[in-house]
């Protein structure tokens, strides 16, 4: 799903009424009517609405939600923010017609004084700002937005939480702080930001029927991943295909204390497809990893409780994945460097690597091309320094991207992939249960097994991280996310490979 700007959503709309055609005002109308059908679904019960508008045409959307909750005879209070202008013609169409209905109850809030309490148990419908909004908000909105805040109800916003802006950071500005988000045709990049979580709540899409045309006639620098892109990329296997089809890989990994996380990263890159898997561990952890992980072939390090040196070339492998719990012991670093120096392959590098590479900017520009790094936002300022927000973060992960000609993708709640080609996917699955202990090993796992298929690294990238985040979701299904573990998104590779088939 392609993610657009404010400004590109201003022209989708224009370029739907000009195209169906459709006139603005039927264009509101339609969206009210799916954001009513939502609301009256998600609250059949509920005693009311409070519904508060601005005057722009998000707050039309408002007045059109009042019209239709009360033509199905549900109770709604209307509140507008008097801005000491008219507003706009499609926000005047709705209010006329909202004041031909009988028993219309409209207050317009020109003071402080005006704000009043809440009635038990009604739901507040956020139609002030909508997805143009530029500056922070203040004076007498502020106060209309802590009043919201503070209400104790339940509070739905339409198009996107009023304070947040859509394509930048709104970091310490005031904003509501909605339950529910109801976005119109797509994502927005202020939804997917963990910085903007507290505001957005659960965001719902709700298709307006915007016209088609548009969408596929328009490229985006930003996708949301979802069942069609990951289609076009998952590749079936060919019935006469043999071990030796699928790739040989190789994982570095582990150290005196940490050979879990070799056995996570060697059971996921089997799970994940490769046809053969090496596993390279300091030589305490070999009795521990045969045994857990009997498919894999093991080498170990003449060091037992750190990799030091593999006694093997490691171009020799279609993949090699390095960084689960190597630590970063003086040997350890000094034998990612020789790799470095020497690879000619591209490489997986995750945690212990990246932090390693953190501690020498020159190592780099020595990272081989077409590589994935896979750091968690920690790791990520570690390597390229500080950001002061989210949308920072974002647009230096495209950057380095470029730079380094490699996939960089910063984990989260919905993974941010930079591609070197300037495109940035986030994912669409995945949950909390998988803030645990081993679960970015397990990527890591999965990354250097579909690399050995022979998946170029964006392509193996966006379906590893949705598989991942997909058996996630599943375990959590069946386990709840409390009880999730690295080794149940393992577990539950295959069902998420099923689904994508």
């Amino acid at each position: 799903m392609k993610i657009f700007s404010a400004e590109e959503i201003r022209k989708w709309d224009q370029y739907t009424i000009r195209h169906e055609p459709v006139l603005s005002i039927d264009l509101m109308e339609r969206a009210a009517t799916a954001c009513t059908d939502w609301l009256l679904k998600q609250y059949p019960d509920a005693p009311s609405f409070g519904i508060f508008c601005g005057k722009g045409n998000n707050g039309g959307d408002g007045l059109a939600i009042a019209r239709l909750l009360m033509d199905r005879g549900t109770p709604v209070s209307v509140y507008i923010l008097e801005f000491g202008h008219k507003g706009t013609d499609d926000f005047q169409q709705n209010l006329a017609r909202l004041h031909q209905l009988p028993g219309t109850d409209i207050h317009f809030i020109q003071s402080d004084e005006q704000l009043s309490p809440f009635p038990p148990g009604q739901i507040v419908v956020d139609a002030i700002f909508g997805s143009g909004l530029n500056r922070a908000i203040e004076g007498l909105t502020a106060s209309l937005v802590e009043h919201i805040n503070q209400s104790g109800c339940e509070i739905v916003s339409i198009d996107i939480p009023s304070g947040l802006f859509t394509d930048h950071s709104s970091r310490g500005n005031l904003s509501v702080h909605a339950r529910f988000t109801l976005s119109f045709q797509c994502y927005k990049a202020a939804l997917l930001m963990a910085e903007n979580a507290a505001f957005s709540g659960e965001v719902q899409v709700l298709d307006i029927g915007l016209h088609k045309g548009f969408y596929e006639g328009v490229s985006s620098r930003l996708e949301l991943t979802d069942d069609t892109l990951i289609h076009s990329l998952y590749r079936p296997r060919n019935r006469f295909a043999h071990k030796g089809n699928f790739g040989h890989a190789i994982l570095l990994a582990g150290s005196y204390g940490k050979t879990g996380a070799a056995v996570l990263a060697a059971r996921a890159c089997l799970r994940s497809g490769a046809g053969l898997l090496t596993c390279h561990i300091p030589s305490g952890g070999y009795n521990i990893l045969q045994t857990a992980v009997p498919e894999a072939m093991v080498l170990t390090d003449f060091n037992s409780s750190f990799i030091t040196k593999p006694e093997t070339d490691l171009n020799q492998y279609d993949s090699i994945g390095i960084g689960p719990g190597i630590g970063q012991a003086r040997e350890t670093a000094g034998l990612l460097k020789e790799i470095l120096r020497s690879c000619q392959k591209p490489l997986v590098l995750d945690a212990d690597a990246l932090n390693i590479i953190a501690t020498d900017a020159a190592l780099l520009k020595q990272i081989p091309a077409g590589s994935i790094l896979s750091p968690h936002p920690k790791e990520f300022e570690r390597l390229f320094g500080p950001t002061g927000n989210d949308f920072e973060r974002m647009e230096k992960a495209l950057e380095k991207a470029a730079e380094l000609n490699a996939v960089i993708i910063v984990k989260g709640h919905h993974s941010f992939i930079a591609t070197p080609g300037g495109r940035g996917y986030f994912n669409s699955t995945g949950n909390a249960g998988m803030a645990t202990a081993g679960s970015g090993d397990v990527l890591t796992g999965i990354l250097t097994g579909l690399r050995a298929q022979g998946y170029s690294p964006e392509g193996a990238a966006l379906l590893a991280v949705y598989l991942h985040g997909l058996a996630g979701d599943l375990a959590a299904k069946d386990l709840s996310q409390e009880a999730l573990i690295a080794g149940d998104i393992i577990d539950y590779l295959g069902k998420a490979c099923l689904q994508i088939q």
